[in-house]
């Protein structure tokens, strides 16, 4: 696999933040179901896997440091003067076992057995045959109803490789959050250890709220006769229709604010609010009383809402 901050289009400066807005920009451009992009499939999956180790804060060190390569894999330690030809660690040479390292006084003048080396290099260095590469992982998108954002459960999951899973949703989940399952993605050639399916969480769309972060927003209309002599009037939230007061003598386009009625917060995070923008809806149907009565108005009690306002 390529270089994961190339993959990413980034420096290897980049903040977590950076990181976090890279890959949810490429996620949504490179998704199998959407995108039109040639290998979309392919480059989504290499999203998913750079992500996997530059999201990761201790893997990213790991990586940078050069203990692990870009599949998260460590990396055998290099050790100079381990070439292929008489002596070495090669086919010319006679492997590891040929080899005689001696430290001085710190080490009290041992050698070292030639088997610890082996070790370090896996069954390879011994001349057994090295265990099976995994499988590919996969990556897919999910939408989640806001109503199980706030209340938590399952969501059924269609992955590339036919499997269909239901996968935890955990409450208050951040829009794009990705969950990893183990052994999920594709299976692996010879018998090795399949891939895993990367899972990313959307929030979907909803009729009536709009999503700010943790708050949400809704327009609830009110009749006139609410707005102008105050009224007791139900509104909806993600748990359950309340009952708010609409004070009198309010305009359309007050904002009230409901603590606490927003999308939960994960773990220990505190709920965001429902922010109601109240707007006044006339009757439907023309009524010739009312008429009437704002011509009266008009005539003997005029006033300018927009005054101040002119450039």
């Amino acid at each position: 696999m390529r270089d994961p901050y190339s993959v990413l289009g980034l420096a290897k400066t980049a903040s977590a933040g950076e990181i976090k807005s890279a890959f949810r920009k490429l996620a949504k451009k490179y998704h199998p179901d959407q995108s039109k992009e040639p290998k979309a499939k392919e480059r989504f999956a290499e999203i998913g896997q750079a992500y996997e180790i530059l999201g990761d804060e201790k893997k990213r060190v790991q990586f940078d440091r050069g203990e692990i390569d870009a599949e998260g894999k460590p990396r055998a330690p290099q050790f100079e003067g381990f070439g292929a030809g008489p002596g070495g660690a090669g086919p010319g040479g006679g492997g590891f076992r040929n080899f005689h390292f001696e430290f001085g006084e710190g080490m009290g003048g041992r050698n070292i057995d030639p088997d610890v080396f082996a070790e370090l290099f896996g069954a390879a260095g011994r001349g057994r045959p090295r265990p099976p590469p995994k499988g590919e992982d996969v990556a897919v998108a999910v939408t989640v109803p806001l109503a199980q954002v706030a209340s938590g459960g399952d969501v059924r999951v269609s992955l590339p490789t036919g499997k269909t899973l239901d996968v935890a949703v955990p409450i208050g989940f951040e829009d794009g959050k990705a969950i990893r399952l183990r052994g999920q993605g594709e299976p692996a050639p010879r018998g090795g250890q399949p891939g895993d399916a990367l899972v990313t969480l959307r929030y979907a769309p909803h009729p009536l709220f709009k999503v700010e972060g943790r708050d949400l927003r809704l327009d609830l209309p009110i009749t006139l006769y609410e707005a102008v002599l105050g009224a007791k009037v139900r509104a909806p939230t993600l748990s359950g229709a309340v009952e708010i007061t609409v004070p009198a003598g309010t305009s359309s386009g007050r904002v009230l604010r409901l603590r606490g009625k927003g999308l939960p917060g994960a773990g220990e995070a505190l709920a965001g609010d429902l922010f109601l923008t109240l707007r006044i809806a006339l009757p439907q149907a023309e009524d010739a009383a009312l008429a009437d009565l704002m011509r009266q108005w008009r005539e003997e009690k005029p006033y300018d809402p927009r005054q101040g306002m002119s450039a």
